[in-house]
């Protein structure tokens, strides 16, 4: 497992370095997950690994109010200069929530939670669901075993392979889904291609 502080380094180096590696467009999933929210009237959401903020935008564009935690200080800093210094983005680690005593209508993880070993991975899930309103969503996209990726890089435990130095991927099917997702309101899986194939996962709380 890397530590806290070889995270918080891999990712302050990629944005230095890479700047603002995705784009400005938000991904496929931000702007399905939005129609979602508009049709819910979801009011305020919760984006751990918020970036600079690209997924951001689009929920704030339709009046929606949104709270990010990032660990890379760089990429608050871009998030700042791009979107405006009036979104709350707190600085840490998303194993390290919760950050506030809030609680959200909606809650949108992109491509984070398979970054994070299993008992993280049930940590975040568990620590989201704690933080959203009655009948609110939480909304996830994780990659699929269908990615060229899978069983490449050195393995390190079932379905999870250290792509590259720095960046342990867990891959998904709908049967691990279920199994870490299901008590957690779990009602919808549907596949999402973007830069890889994606599960697109909602799940609610009744």
């Amino acid at each position: 497992m890397i530590n806290e502080p070889e995270k918080t380094e891999f990712w302050e180096a990629n944005f230095i370095e890479k700047q603002e590696m995705w784009g400005f467009e938000p991904s496929v999933s931000a702007v399905l997950t939005n129609d979602f929210f508009v049709r819910k009237s979801v009011k305020n959401i919760l984006i751990p690994g918020v970036g600079y903020g690209r997924n951001a935008q689009i929920f704030r564009d339709n009046g929606i109010t949104v709270t990010g935690i990032e660990i890379s200080k760089t990429a608050i800093e871009m998030a700042r200069k791009h979107y405006g210094t009036d979104m709350t983005i707190y600085h840490g680690s998303v194993t390290d929530m919760p950050f506030d005593t809030s609680r959200y209508d909606g809650i949108f993880c992109y491509a984070l939670i398979h970054l994070l070993d299993s008992c993280e991975r049930k940590k975040l899930i568990r620590d989201c669901y704690n933080q959203l309103t009655e009948g609110g969503t939480m909304v996830f996209t994780v990659i699929s075993k269908e990615a060229a990726t899978y069983g490449k890089g050195k393995f390190i435990s079932k379905d999870r392979y250290e792509i590259f130095e720095g960046v342990k991927m867990y891959f998904y099917d709908r049967e691990s889904i279920q199994e870490e997702f299901g008590k957690a309101g779990l009602f919808e899986i549907t596949e999402v291609t973007e830069s890889f194939p994606f599960f697109l996962i909602k799940c609610k709380k009744d």
